[in-house]
């Protein structure tokens, strides 16, 4: 079954869920909406244009992360987790309208596209089969050795890209990743919004949100989603 859309939870912990919800709303200059869920742990980022993709979960316990949900027509919730253990769902869904990147003050524009998949060396071939066989799309190259991306459909708003970490340890993991056309301009926003700049690399920018989690500004064509 192809997956006809996709949703990224931001998980965070309770205690940092009301900074880490504005934080993303501000990022992406989206509204939020009530929250929902047993105990009101859910709420959705809902853009300017187009349908929701983004939404944030407060955790009873663990760690600030990622997961997806992946959606597809008469397709019943399930929790499960992939090969490495990243968690994930199925979900009933209908395909969407993509959200367009927001155009800032300062000129450039942005836009939260690509969820990467981060897997260690010895899970990286079960990893990528898996999420190609769970998603229905094409495997291919990316653009470094260390990377492979599946081919969405283009009314799709998360892009999926598998990194080969050089670390053999640790569980798979998920961080999420902006195209913008300014990337200084870019994560000097997010400065101000409360970002940390972890480290600078020659086509992205690392940066921790204020839950604590990772994620990168890249060099990326909003529009395309390519270098």
């Amino acid at each position: 079954m192809t997956t006809a859309w996709i949703t990224a939870f931001i998980d965070v912990p309770a205690s940092r869920h009301a900074v880490a919800s504005t934080f993303w709303a501000g990022v992406t200059g989206s509204s939020l909406s009530r929250s929902r869920g047993a105990n009101g742990e859910f709420s959705t980022i809902v853009p300017p244009d187009g349908d929701p993709y983004l939404r944030v979960q407060r955790l009873g316990s663990g760690t600030a992360g990622v997961h997806l949900d992946l959606h597809a027509p008469d397709r019943d919730f399930a929790p499960t987790r992939s090969p490495g253990g990243l968690p994930f769902c199925w979900n009933e869904g209908e395909p969407g309208t993509r959200p367009l990147p927001r155009i800032w003050a300062g000129g450039q524009t942005s836009l939260v596209d690509q969820v990467c998949i981060d897997v260690p060396p010895g899970l990286w071939e079960s990893e990528c089969a898996f999420w190609a066989e769970s998603t229905g799309w094409e495997l291919r190259d990316g653009s470094r050795p260390e990377f492979r991306s599946l081919t969405r459909p283009s009314e799709i708003p998360l892009r999926v890209l598998l990194q080969r970490l050089d670390d053999s340890e640790g569980p798979v993991r998920a961080h999420l990743d902006i195209a913008t056309s300014d990337r200084a301009a870019e994560t000097d926003r997010h400065r101000g919004l409360g970002a940390r700049v972890e480290s600078t690399r020659q086509n992205w920018t690392v940066l921790r949100d204020p839950a604590g989690s990772l994620y990168c500004i890249t060099d990326r064509d909003p529009y395309t989603g390519v270098l």
